[in-house]
């Protein structure tokens, strides 16, 4: 199992071309570096994985206190995460990468653009928002971080998951063993680890007045059924960056990669292909 020590953790990361450092650089493909959403880990991406790894190098990683990377005691707020991700590409050697981030992945990314453009050729930004968390739906989390607490992440877990997913996806027959699949998915959490990295959302500050620094191609992505982070908040980030591009995801809510991955897929492929050019 790949793992790195970094910042005092073992993150957890998979790599879908390890050895291609030892390849001449124009052999050697891009790379896609995938940080997932909150109480998820590598796997919310297996359908991007699967697409993109022909032409590019995919590296999904866990965060600290969630899938299979060391629960810390402390480390959660997004700047430090930030600084993990930053570490990450670091001891891997990666000079440059396209960098996708969902929802936490995405407050995380953001951050990873403020702090070091330098390390990122382009930014795709998936079912997330750029401002703190608005403070009915704080109340609400916070309800959710006590339920966890007295009563565990399984006996929560059904509550979760109309949070995660849209109504197309929650009410298709044809897809109740995928829903049943991550059920589990999010019942494999530990209990620590989900409340820091509950914790750290809920508190993190906003950088909207922030995202006109960054100067990079921008992609923002969100599903019309997505509600912790609808389409309103991306729009506020499209208009924040100049020359960023906003695409909508039909009939998916907070977790595109899975209710869609196909649309998903295509409009990143689209995306990536434009970026390419103008960087030739």
């Amino acid at each position: 199992m790949p793992t790195l020590s970094i910042n005092g953790a073992q993150i957890y990361y998979e790599d879908s071309a390890p050895n291609q450092d030892n390849l001449p650089q124009d052999q050697q493909k891009p790379v896609l570096l995938f940080a997932h959403g909150l109480l998820w880990g590598t796997h919310l991406y297996d359908k991007q994985v699967e697409h993109f790894k022909p032409n590019y190098r995919c590296i999904a990683f866990d965060f600290r206190g969630q899938g299979k990377s060391e629960v810390t005691k402390s480390g959660y707020d997004m700047d430090s995460l930030a600084e993990d991700a930053i570490a990450l590409l670091e001891a891997l050697e990666i000079s440059k990468c396209h960098l996708v981030g969902l929802s936490m992945g995405g407050y995380v990314a953001q951050r990873v653009a403020l702090k070091r453009p330098d390390l990122l050729h382009s930014l795709i930004l998936l079912d997330t928002g750029a401002e703190a968390e608005n403070p009915e739906k704080k109340a609400d989390y916070k309800k959710m971080l006590r339920a966890i607490h007295w009563l565990g992440i399984k006996r929560i877990s059904k509550k979760v998951m109309p949070i995660m997913f849209g109504e197309t996806f929650l009410n298709d027959k044809s897809r109740k063993q995928e829903y049943k699949t991550w059920l589990e998915h999010l019942r494999q959490n530990n209990k620590k680890g989900a409340m820091r990295a509950t914790a750290g959302v809920i508190e993190r500050d906003g950088v909207l007045s922030r995202l006109p620094e960054i100067n990079l191609p921008i992609l923002i992505v969100v599903g019309d059924e997505d509600k912790p982070t609808p389409y309103e908040e991306a729009q506020k980030m499209h208009f924040a960056i100049k020359g960023s591009k906003l695409a909508v995801i039909k009939q998916a809510g907070h977790s595109t990669p899975v209710e869609q991955p196909e649309q998903l897929n295509q409009v990143m492929s689209t995306f990536l292909k434009l970026v390419n050019t103008q960087s030739n």
